[in-house]
């Protein structure tokens, strides 16, 4: 029997399909159990967690028949000045943002929502790795919107303020735009994206210059 090119390329492509959903379910399912350290496990319940960001899985070891729960994330890393990375921490954000808010109207539950808005906004942008400053810059909306007095603050030190003429322009600004979650969402994540895109073109226009 001759098989036409076109069922032939099917068959193929259904093989390696059923191959790879193969690989993939074992990968899912290596998963080391902390009480006989057996590596292979089968997932019982999965359920999304911290608003979507993360999947929780309940898992049964195959030897022993212990459970325990493992989390599943997107990778999202900070890349440093010096060229290091390191992955994104709400912690950090809240540590930084803190400073700025002494003295303020701002309790531990504002800083906290204030760090996931960060988060999501920076996931939003679909990358895997964000430039340092891109975390501030993405800081300014949602800190504007929960105290101006400590988004000053926390601008003066991110824009690198050196005179009252500095002061004195960023506060007519604020007067003369009010702060919307909306439109500060839509400013912040545009501005990342045309970061990103500046980088690419400098990256290639180096290219171009090389060769």
């Amino acid at each position: 029997m001759v098989f036409s090119p076109t069922y032939e390329f099917s068959q193929e492509s259904s093989l390696h399909l059923n191959l790879q959903n193969r690989l993939i379910r074992k990968e899912t399912r290596r998963m080391i159990c902390p009480f006989c350290r057996h590596d292979d496990s089968r997932v019982v319940d999965s359920r999304p967690a911290d608003e979507g960001a993360q999947i929780r899985r309940r898992r049964e070891c195959t030897e022993c028949g212990a459970r325990f729960t493992t989390q599943e994330t997107t990778l999202l890393n900070i890349v440093k000045r010096s060229g290091a990375s390191e992955p994104f921490s709400r912690e950090k954000v809240i540590a930084g943002v803190s400073k700025a808010c002494q003295g303020r109207p701002v309790n531990n539950d504002d800083l906290a929502l204030l760090a996931m808005r960060v988060e999501e906004t920076l996931r939003a942008t679909g990358q895997a790795e964000i430039e340092a400053q891109e975390v501030g810059l993405a800081i300014l909306a949602p800190l504007r919107e929960l105290d101006e007095v400590a988004y000053l603050r926390f601008a003066s030190v991110y824009r690198s303020f050196s005179s009252l003429e500095d002061f004195e322009g960023e506060i007519a600004l604020l007067r003369a735009a009010p702060s919307t979650p909306a439109s500060n969402n839509s400013l912040i994540k545009s501005a990342v994206e045309v970061n990103s895109f500046e980088k690419t073109l400098t990256a290639s226009s180096r290219t171009t210059t090389t060769k």
